[in-house]
C-alpha cells in the first residue's frame, strides 16, 4: 500500500507538522504577551507624559503669576512709591488739590521725615524706603472736613492718613472747626536698601 511504502515521509512530515503547529501556538502565546506587555508600557508612557504635561502647564502658570507679582512690585517701587526726588511735588500738589476741592485754604505744611532709629522698627523702611510725615491745619465747617477725609481715602497717591485732630470753633461761630492733619507716605529708598543688603552679606 501507499501508506506503507511512504510511512516514513509521512511520519516525518507530520512531525514536522506537529512542530509547526506547536511553534505556532506558543509564538503566539510569545507574540500576545509582548503585545501586552508593549500596550502596557505605551499607557504608563502616555501617562507619565499627561502628568509631565500637566506639570509643565502648572510651572507656566506660576512663572506667568510670579512675573506677574515681580511687574506688580516693579511698579509699586517705581511709580506708586517711588523715589522723594520724583514724586514729592506730585504728592504735595495733590494734597493742596484735595485740600482746595473740599474748600479749604491751607497756609502751612509740616513735613518730617521719620528719624533712622524710628525706620529701622518699621518694616517698610526696612525693606528699603523712607517715610515721611505730611502735616497741616485747616479751618471749616464738619461736612467740609469729611469731604477732605474722604478724597484723601480715595486718592491714588500712596499716603494714609497717620492721625487727626479736630477742635470746635469759639462760641461766636461753632460751626467751624480747626482740623489737624497728618498724613504719612513712603519714599523708595534705593540707598538704604543696597545699605541694607550690604549689611545682610556682611
Amino acid at each position: 500500500m501507499i501508506w506503507r511504502e511512504h510511512k516514513i515521509s509521512l511520519t516525518v512530515m507530520a512531525v514536522l507538522l506537529l512542530g509547526n503547529i506547536f511553534f505556532f501556538f506558543t509564538y503566539r502565546v510569545q507574540y500576545q504577551n509582548r503585545l501586552h506587555d508593549l500596550e502596557t508600557r505605551q499607557e504608563d508612557a502616555e501617562r507619565r507624559l499627561a502628568e509631565a504635561q500637566r506639570a509643565r502647564a502648572a510651572a507656566q502658570q506660576q512663572l506667568a503669576s510670579y512675573d506677574k507679582i515681580r511687574a506688580d512690585l516693579q511698579n509699586l517701587y517705581n511709580e506708586r512709591w517711588s523715589t522723594q526726588s520724583a514724586r514729592f511735588t506730585r504728592l504735595f500738589e495733590e494734597v493742596k488739590r484735595l485740600a482746595t476741592a473740599s474748600q479749604f485754604d491751607p497756609r502751612s505744611f509740616s513735613f518730617t521725615r521719620v528719624e533712622s532709629e524710628a525706620s529701622r522698627k518699621d518694616a517698610s523702611a526696612a525693606a528699603g524706603s523712607t517715610v515721611v510725615n505730611v502735616a497741616f491745619t485747616v479751618q471749616g465747617t464738619y461736612e467740609q472736613a469729611r469731604r477732605l477725609i474722604n478724597l484723601i481715602e480715595l486718592s491714588d497717591q500712596f499716603m494714609i492718613i497717620d492721625g487727626i485732630g479736630l477742635t470746635g470753633g469759639n462760641s461766636a461761630d461753632m460751626k467751624t472747626l480747626t482740623l489737624s492733619i497728618r498724613l504719612k507716605t513712603l519714599f523708595h529708598d534705593p540707598v538704604a536698601l543696597d545699605a541694607r543688603r550690604t549689611n545682610r552679606q556682611l
